[in-house]
């Protein structure tokens, strides 16, 4: 009994992460979130408008239907949170999740709409909150690696893009001043003090140019010349940094295919009588040169972490060198090198697309479980996976 509700649980958990194209049930589930987010986000900003007043029982019913959905959502990733941390025990998951990002952004997608009903009183203050189910839209990042190149460059340069800010603010706050010290007696109302020069220096020095506020005499016209010029100098210097991040981050995605050696696979059937069933996968006893790289499961493909148990009827594949790979697998090897930079960074922070997985980490003849917090270290071989379908036929 218990092994079942463990099955059942590991089962939904598949379905509510990210789907593969084979398994349609959490394919389905991802379509449906993310038409859930766009239409929740539709009617919070179709309600702003004088037109939606004939549909308000429509937008309520609507919205009411879309937040129990992300409430029931957020649950089922509260009672699955063991298998996302599997190295955590089942309450240390849970909380884990609940304080990680995705987690508090999907409890604050939903929670403010309940506000007012433990909360009557701030009615009104409660539901301006509700325009945080924006962050919702964060989810959606997780399904295209065109919003994960963003935050994967802004985490490469964040170092340059500090400096540039920081440089941006010494010029601002240098341009109030001097601005305040030639402009104050001749517009002792308009640059009363430095930080009306502040204000202008802003709009200044990022070339808006609002026009509220503007330099009279000739010397303070002179030096707003100036720093028109440099503040075009100035925003160009994070623009750039941005360029080349996206160019760069463009560029390893590209390369990442070409990394690697080719690997071969051959693919074991685990019946009653095989030895392996009901051994873990990181207990086989397996040569050094052979890794478990997939275990086809019915009609679902799973990557093995370690801790998967084999059952009576799976087949498992198993990954070696070779020249080509026989049975279209996006599998490669990879050996981290001294100059890989790779090493000493954890997993979590690699620059891998989404699409690719890293499937296990071999380290002084052990296999490792390739969670998020594993840093890697020169010498470890890492396997990728590609999310490409694993036939079960290997004839030609």
């Amino acid at each position: 009994m218990r092994q079942a509700i463990r099955a059942r649980k590991k089962r939904i958990f598949d379905i509510i992460q990210i789907g593969n194209r084979n398994d349609w049930p959490s394919r389905l589930f991802d379509i449906v979130l993310i038409v859930l987010i766009l239409l929740n986000l539709f009617i919070a900003i179709f309600a702003t408008f004088d037109s939606s007043r004939p549909y308000h029982g429509l937008i309520e019913r609507i919205d009411l239907v879309t937040v129990l959905a992300f409430t029931a959502e957020y649950l089922l990733r509260l009672w699955t949170a063991e298998f996302l941390y599997p190295t955590a025990g089942p309450l240390r998951a849970t909380v884990k999740y609940m304080t990680s990002f995705n987690g508090i952004i999907d409890l604050l997608s939903f929670f403010p709409y309940y506000l007012p009903v433990f909360l009557p009183q701030g009615a009104v203050a409660f539901r301006m909150f509700r325009v945080v189910r924006i962050l919702r839209l964060f989810q959606v990042n997780a399904y295209y690696d065109a919003l994960n190149v963003i935050g994967a460059v802004l985490r490469s340069k964040r170092d340059q893009l500090v400096s540039s800010i920081f440089i941006i603010l010494v010029l601002m706050t240098a341009s109030s001043l001097i601005m305040y010290g030639l402009e104050h007696e001749a517009q002792p109302e308009v640059f009363a003090n430095a930080f009306s020069g502040m204000w202008w220096a802003v709009s200044t020095l990022l070339t808006v140019g609002y026009g509220d506020i503007y330099p009279v005499t000739v010397a303070g016209r002179v030096f707003g010349t100036i720093l028109t010029f440099l503040g075009v100098g100035m925003v160009a210097i994070p623009t750039g940094i941005l360029s080349a991040g996206f160019v760069e981050q463009y560029r390893r995605l590209e390369k990442l295919d070409s990394v690697g050696t080719d690997v071969r696979f051959v693919r074991l059937e685990i019946d009653q009588a095989h030895p392996w069933r009901g051994q873990r996968v990181d207990q086989l006893p397996l040569p050094p040169d052979l890794v478990p790289a997939v275990i086809q499961r019915g009609d679902r493909t799973l990557l093995p972490k370690g801790e998967e148990v084999l059952l009576s009827g799976d087949g498992l594949v198993l990954a070696a060198d070779a020249s080509r790979d026989e049975l279209g697998i996006g599998l490669q090897r990879v050996v981290l090198r001294s100059r890989n930079p790779w090493v000493g960074r954890l997993i979590r922070e690699l620059d891998i697309s989404r699409r690719t997985l890293i499937v296990l980490v071999r380290r002084d003849g052990r296999l490792l479980v390739p969670d998020g917090s594993l840093r890697l270290r020169e010498g470890d071989t890492v396997l990728l996976y590609t999310h490409r379908y694993v036939p079960t036929d290997q004839s030609e």
